[in-house]
């Protein structure tokens, strides 16, 4: 996996700045050194306490994170990146950030899904699995003692996009194969460098994920059921944390988004943080990452 992520950083670079010319050695000293996904996935990962399954597919599985106690724990319904393609990428991407809101006192419920290279997957797969992961965690909450009231959501890359779909479902066309019955509507999301408006996505160049794929999990350009603009207002709080450094997803698709949801009567914020790219988002020593939490116990009323 991590030299399918480190490949597919190497073609977003490329992507996201086609026409910059031959850095300079003093632009050399002044740019960040950022994190690669070697820095992350080589140290030990953490496990969950428990994985559970939602439906017969193997990918259709969420870890729990449970902290120590009794309970009942505040909850946040962690999506995990990766082009929409679980081979870049799948739920244990993000183990890290899950143990550490786990030892804050928080439980998560971070699920996986048919990305659009598996058989099931794209559209509706995807949207559908990503639904239903959600509802189980609904089924599943007071049997294990999890709190879902306020509920955030939290989704890295692609599974920012899917995060805050999850809080449009209401908005879907009626006979739309992406509905399922009594969703689960988040009432917090944060999109950590997010693709949330497919359409710009799929824009030449587009991001580092690249316009092909972007077609097949919008089902060929049916974005009135996928680009979370199409579905606005969401009535939930969204918040967008970016790296100013991400070479993968360009800062100004966060705020051509909020721009626009604004415009719709939705409440969202962006917060760039400096000297940061993809990989320091979901690395729980990282500023990218301590502006994502400092925003999770705010919509938990922790703070």
């Amino acid at each position: 996996m991590r030299t399918l992520l480190i490949a597919a950083a190497s073609i977003a670079m490329t992507a996201c700045t086609p026409s910059e010319p031959p850095a300079t050695p003093a632009a050399e000293a002044a740019a960040p050194k950022l994190m690669t996904w070697d820095d992350l996935t080589n140290r030990t990962r953490p496990v969950p306490d428990e994985t559970i399954s939602y439906g017969s597919d193997p990918l259709q599985v969420a870890d729990l994170w449970r902290p120590e106690g009794d309970g009942p724990f505040p909850t946040v319904l962690m999506i995990h990146g990766g082009c929409w393609q679980t081979d870049i990428a799948d739920r244990t991407l993000m183990a890290w950030i899950a143990d550490d809101l786990r030892q804050r006192g928080i439980a998560v419920w971070n699920i996986d899904y048919r990305g659009v290279d598996r058989e099931g997957g794209g559209y509706p797969g995807t949207y559908l699995d990503v639904a239903n992961a959600a509802k189980a965690l609904r089924d599943n909450a007071a049997r294990l003692k999890l709190d879902i009231d306020p509920l955030v959501a939290i989704g890295h890359s692609a599974g920012g996009h899917l995060a805050l779909w999850l809080a449009g479902q209401g908005k879907l066309p009626e006979g739309s194969p992406l509905r399922v019955s009594d969703p689960v509507i988040p009432d917090t999301i944060i999109s950590q460098g997010g693709l949330p408006d497919l359409k710009l996505a799929a824009t030449p160049p587009g991001s580092g994920c690249g316009t092909e794929v972007i077609d097949r999990i919008s089902g060929g350009g049916k974005y009135a059921e996928t680009s979370v603009p199409e579905l606005a207002p969401l009535g939930a709080r969204q918040v967008l944390v970016n790296g100013l450094n991400d070479r993968i997803i360009p800062t100004d698709y966060a705020t051509r988004y909020e721009a626009a949801m604004r415009a719709k009567g939705d409440d969202v914020r962006v917060r760039f943080v400096p000297d940061s790219g993809h990989v320091e988002l979901v690395s729980p020593e990282t500023a990218a990452w301590g502006v994502a939490v400092d925003e999770i116990e705010k919509a938990l009323g922790r703070k």
